[in-house]
């Protein structure tokens, strides 16, 4: 598939934090055509590490998404290097000066991309890993009316503490390296990228995952190579303050944030009325499944279906794991018939 996007200029855009991005654009890739109904939407926004072009392996032709049925939406997420991001925000929002982008913001910019340039106010379904999983929650909490069915796997509406301080972690590998300089940096803190990286590594997958090896199902000899090649992508595929930008986004997750719920966690579940599959992985280290039996309790509309897989939380990177993509499918065709 080719991966060209488009671009819609959103202008000042008012943030939850009351700081306004400035200049602000939204990149986005469509599949499909939408149909006289105007009800085949299905958005998949992107996760943490990627873009609308790895979302090409969440759909196909003949699978549960399909671009020959579905109008597919991939819009990038803000700091992911393709929307608006420190790399390529002008002064002065450039670099550690880009303001915090919180799940409200994002897909408050995503509505507008759907709604004032798309001309769409109906999704059938918003589905997504991790990050993108998150965002899931975010439009059905933020737009309730808009959203009828969300499939979040491997996500939770609301960062746990223990996710935030995993997140301190791997933060603090990158901002150790003396070229960091506080987000000033004239050239890449590669040494920070690579601890970053390696860090990161530990957390994708289960402690199941490195005991039996399966390491080696994905082409490494060792654990050594493995981290070697996750810290390589960090250092050479990311720009720094992208990364951090997004991990900000990814601790401030919390679908009660703003004037709709105001913090009231439980009432923003409840608020929810789409349809909703949570599929969590049972060995995911980032989003175990127990955040997932408290939201599936006060979402009226939810059904639980946690997966057990040694991969953790890389049981969704497509390719992975087929036991994991057979009921991800399943699941979406459910919600979409």
């Amino acid at each position: 598939m080719k991966s060209t996007f488009k671009t819609f200029q959103l202008g000042e855009v008012p943030l939850l934090s009351g700081e306004t991005l400035l200049n602000a654009q939204i990149s986005y890739k469509t599949h499909g055509q939408l149909n006289k109904n105007r009800d085949n939407v299905i958005v998949l926004p992107t996760f943490y590490t990627g873009t609308h072009q790895r979302n090409e392996g969440f759909f196909g032709l003949g699978r549960a998404i399909d671009p020959n049925k579905h109008f597919i939406i991939c819009p990038n997420l803000m700091g992911n290097g393709i929307s608006s991001s420190p790399s390529n925000s002008p002064s002065p929002q450039d670099g550690p000066r880009f303001p915090l982008m919180q799940m409200w913001d994002n897909i408050f910019c995503q509505h507008k991309l759907l709604v004032d340039h798309l001309g769409i106010d109906q999704i059938a379904l918003v589905a997504g890993w991790s990050m993108a999983g998150c965002q899931a929650y975010q439009w059905a909490a933020q737009y309730p009316n808009m959203v009828n069915a969300i499939l979040p796997f491997c996500a939770s509406a609301k960062t746990s503490p223990h996710n935030f301080v995993f997140l301190e972690g791997v933060k603090a590998a990158l901002c150790a390296d003396s070229n960091w300089n506080n987000g000033n940096y004239t050239s890449p803190p590669i040494a920070g990228l690579k601890a970053f990286g390696r860090v990161y590594a530990g957390w994708a997958f289960s402690q199941t995952f490195y005991r039996n090896g399966l390491y080696k199902e994905l082409g490494y000899e060792s654990t050594e190579d493995l981290l070697n090649d996750w810290a390589i992508d960090h250092a050479e595929g990311w720009d720094a303050n992208n990364l951090l930008a997004k991990l900000a986004t990814w601790q401030a997750g919390d679908i009660s944030a703003g004037p709709i719920y105001n913090n009231d966690f439980a009432k923003a579940l409840a608020g929810i009325n789409a349809r909703a599959i949570l599929m969590p992985c049972t060995q995911d280290l980032y989003f175990p499944p127990e955040d997932n039996v408290f939201e599936a309790r006060h979402m009226p509309n939810a059904d639980l279906r946690a997966y057990n897989s040694p991969w953790g939380h890389c049981a969704a990177n497509p390719g992975n794991d087929a036991g994991f993509t057979a009921q991800l499918e399943a699941n979406i065709r459910e919600l979409l018939h």
